[in-house]
């Protein structure tokens, strides 16, 4: 399994410019690895989803941007407490109802 390397935003977002340097290669994985060298980043194909993502958040590439995606997943957070209150709702509303009706 390969080892993830955390890498700053910064160089992000300088390795995501190798668009900029696409018509030097003969193609854009040659100037993805090329880039990718350059900067010490461990594979081109990890500069190459950087990009794709890049695109995505412009806009200019179908997709789920970080934005989107950050969004949805407080989203699914919230959804999932409410669900645990409403299940703690619906025993707590089960055991009153029992004891109202061993009363009567």
């Amino acid at each position: 399994m390969a080892k993830t390397q955390n890498y700053s935003r910064v160089t992000r977002e300088r390795a995501v410019l190798v668009r900029e340097h696409a018509g030097d290669y003969s193609s854009e994985f040659a100037a993805m690895k090329a880039v990718a060298a350059r900067l010490g980043i461990g594979s081109a194909e990890t500069l190459r989803k950087w990009v794709r993502q890049a695109e995505v958040d412009a806009g200019t590439r179908p997709g789920t941007s970080r934005e989107e995606a950050a969004e949805i997943r407080v989203l699914k957070r919230r959804v999932a407490e409410l669900e645990r209150v409403n299940e703690i709702l619906r025993a707590a509303s089960s055991y009153f109802a029992r004891e109202l009706d061993f009363k009567l």
